[in-house]
This record gives structure tokens, sequence and C-alpha cells, in this order.
């Protein structure tokens, strides 16, 4: 589970609380979105003991941030994938360690920057064998050098713009897309460019990037030479009436993509547009994305839609937050008619649906009411409900990457299964948290029908010191 205090969390996270009066930026996973240029005062460096880390001067023009992410998650199952998986009943440990340095030279209106972030991921006690997302040992995570022209874009409305070019992870939107894969134990990185503008009120993102491929071994990962992606992505804030404006196209290329039997060529191109914010006690997050392209000789036509309401109530014992979330995701309705129905959601965020997420954004109709409350100041909680069904009778059930994973086969069956989850979180420290989640996935007629359909159960704990 996401810590409280990060900017973007997984849909699984109960709600974030707020920041500590110290800290200058919230946390977030990425880590070069956070400006630290308060703690340039030396004494407002000594309210806390990380301040020391989080600004070093380095003479008149030039400063150092520093922080570093610890993670041990444990996940517990009983069978998995409902028994099919090679070892269902599998039990294992995820270690990573995250540190990173970002060094500033330059004025208000002209800088170069270095950003730098290895990762140490280990997976102990995986069966058959760790996968590329669970290890890949000691590699660089991140790597990147900026130029700036105008003010750091993200850290003031004034207009700046900024080249990157190196390695780097991407969180756009709510990650429905394009995320960090960061509940994984090896979060997605990707090497390119990326050029980024900050106007009044609004910030447009260019990116031409491929994918990094983790390997086995220490330094071997890689950028794919199949999959490419390039776009622009347009956020535009309306601060007074509490809404903001997502606009946004990916152009994404892949020429070993699969979808069912066929293998061949992918070119797809996604329109997204996202409408989300605030309002009293209420607050919204509603994206539909059309999808266009060509896949081996075949037009692609898919689309999805996904909405997000919820309401808190502060002045209730608890302080619960309820939220609905609904979400419609096309898949293909008849194999072998010129027209593919089945949508790529190409990156996106891990952990899609919670802890517990083995059903992907593919060819699904979700519903998914959670409450979140504050037992204590540093003590929070949520338990949630999951329901899920085949959107299209012609095409099968896909896990997050995209692969299928249950075939339609013979069944006319909709209804996938159901979830429960429940997660308890505490702030030990403004560094530390330690969590626990507790889910089980009851299959319903479509995966009775298509093969082996135990009960899916997964007890995580994890441990979170970051600074």
């Amino acid at each position: 589970m996401a810590a409280p205090a990060l900017a973007q969390s997984e849909p699984g996270a109960v709600a974030p609380r707020a920041t500590e009066a110290w800290q200058a930026p919230t946390l977030t996973t990425t880590r070069y979105d956070e400006h630290w240029t308060a703690l340039a005062d030396p004494a407002a460096r000594d309210d806390h003991w990380t301040g020391r880390f989080k600004y070093i001067p380095l003479g008149p023009l030039a400063y150092l941030t520093t922080g570093i992410e610890l993670r041990a998650r444990n996940e517990a199952y009983r069978d998995n994938a409902w028994g099919d998986a090679p070892a269902p009943d599998d039990g294992y440990l995820w270690l990573r360690a995250m540190p990173y340095a970002d060094l500033h030279v330059g004025t208000g209106r002209v800088g170069v920057r270095g950003f730098v972030q290895p990762i140490a991921a280990y997976a102990l006690g995986v069966a058959p064998a760790a996968g590329p997302i669970e290890q890949t040992r000691i590699d660089l995570l991140q790597g990147f050098l900026d130029v700036r022209l105008g003010a750091e874009t993200g850290s003031t409305a004034a207009p700046g713009v900024t080249l990157r070019a190196g390695r780097q992870m991407l969180s756009l939107g709510t990650e429905r897309l394009v995320g960090t894969r960061y509940g994984p134990n090896v979060p997605l990185a990707f090497d390119g460019l990326r050029g980024l503008v900050s106007l009044d009120g609004a910030t447009v993102s260019l990116l031409a990037v491929r994918p990094v491929q983790p390997g086995p071994q220490s330094f071997d990962d890689t950028r794919s030479r199949a999959k490419a992606l390039r776009g622009v992505y347009t956020t535009v804030s309306a601060s007074g009436i509490g809404t903001g404006i997502d606009l946004y196209y990916l152009g994404y290329r892949n020429t070993a993509a699969t979808f069912g039997a066929l293998a061949g060529r992918e070119r797809r191109d996604s329109l997204g547009a996202r409408l989300f914010g605030a309002a009293g006690d209420w607050h919204w997050n509603v994206e539909g994305v059309a999808q266009r392209g060509h896949f081996a000789g075949q037009r692609i036509r898919a689309w999805t839609l996904a909405s997000e309401v919820g309401h808190s109530f502060a002045a209730t014992p608890l302080a619960p937050d309820a939220l609905l979330r609904v979400n419609i995701v096309s898949g293909d309705r008849r194999a072998g008619d010129g027209r593919l129905g089945t949508f790529n959601a190409l990156f996106p965020k891990g952990k899609y649906f919670g802890e517990l997420s083995p059903v992907g954004p593919t060819n699904i109709v979700s519903v998914n009411p959670q409450v979140a409350a504050t037992l204590r100041p540093a003590l929070t909680a949520s338990i949630a409900g999951m329901a899920y069904w085949r959107y299209s009778r012609g095409d099968g059930v896909y896990d997050i990457p995209g692969n299928l994973v249950r075939a339609p086969g013979t069944s006319r069956a909709r209804f996938i299964g159901q979830q429960a989850e429940a997660t308890l979180a505490w702030q030990a420290s403004p560094e530390l948290e330690l969590s626990t989640s507790l889910s089980a996935f009851a299959p319903g007629a479509f995966i009775r029908q298509t093969g082996t359909a135990r009960t899916i159960a997964m007890l995580g704990f994890e441990s979170n010191f970051r600074f």
C-alpha cells in the first residue's frame, strides 16, 4: 500500500492524511517532483532531522537534495489465480532500496539539473521463480538531465520550460494509462525525452519514450526495442471553482503484440479527457478514453469510461470518506470480424483495483465502493468491496499488464467474481509507515465455467521508510 503522505496513492490505499508541518512538499512516488527550496533558510532545516539532507547548499548557485525509500513487503497467497498459479499457496518477501540524489545548479530563471536514483530490489521465496517486476537486483531506476528556462515546472504558476533527457518514471493523471507501477517491487521507468511547459494555470508534458525492461541480473535493465510511446498531456487548473481538466493524446507502438491467438504489429492512438476536483465535502474524478489504430490487419476500436465520486464526513467521528468507483472497459465482441475491441491500458498503475488485483482494466465492468476512516491521528483504515463482469462475452479476462488469463471459450457468463478487502496503516513517524491488508476474491460463473475456481486469499504486511 502506498504511504499516506503520497500525492498519488494506489487505488486500495486509505485516505491520505495531512503532511507534517515541517515538510516543504508532499512526498511523491517519482521523487523528482518535490521542491525543497523552502529549506534554503538554515533555520528552516533545523525543524526536523531530515532537513539537513533535503537541502544541502553547494554555493550561491547550487544545492543538493537527497532521500531514500526502504521497503519490505510480505505477501502470502492461498489459491492464487483461482488455483491456476504454478505455486497457488505461495508466500514471499519483497525487499527494495531506492536512494536518490537531485542536484540543482543555476538561478531562478535558468538552471541545469541532474537526478539519479539507483534501485536494489530482491524477492525471497517466490515460487517457481521471481519475475522481472519482482527482482532486478541492483540497477539504475532513474537518471536524467534537465535544462530549465524560467521557473521550475510545478513549483510556481510562473511560466517555465524544462527539457529532460534520460531514464525517468512517469505518472500521468491517475495513472490509468501511464503509471509508475509503484505497488509491485520493481517500478516502471522509461528512457527518452520529455518537454515540460508551465503556463498560467496549465502544464503541458510532451514525451517520446520507450519502457525499460528489468533484467534478472544487476545492471542489465534495457529499454524495449518493441514498444514505444509518444504523446502530449495537458492539465488545466480552474482553482477558483476547485476543478481541473486533463486532455491528452498518447501514441503507442508495439512490434510484437499479441491478442488471443494473433500476433503482429500494434499501432494504437489514445485520446483522453479527465475532469477532477472537489467542492465542499464532495470530490470527483471522471475519465474517458477512445482508442483507434491497427493490429495485424484489424482495425482497433476500443474505449473506457471511469468514474469516481466521493463524500467526506469531516465532522463525524472517525472522519469517514465514502467513495464509489465504476469502470467500464471495452472488449472484443467477435473474433475474426476485422475489428479489435480489446482496450489496451498501456502502462497502468500497479495493484490497479486494490492490494489483490487478479484482473486488470480490460474487457471489464467493475463496481467498487470503499469507506476510509481515521481511527487515530496516525492510524487509518479502509474497507472495500469489488464486483467484476465481462463487458463482452466474446472476449476473456486479462491481468493488469494485459495478458489473457482466461479465454472466453464457450462460456456465455459475464460475472467474473467479487472481492472484499480491508487495510490498516499506521504512520509510526513522519518517515515510517507500517501497513497490512487482507483480501479475498470469490470466483463467479465465468471463472467456474472456464477452469479451476477456488477463492483467492491474500494477506499482506508492509514496512516503508521514506524521506
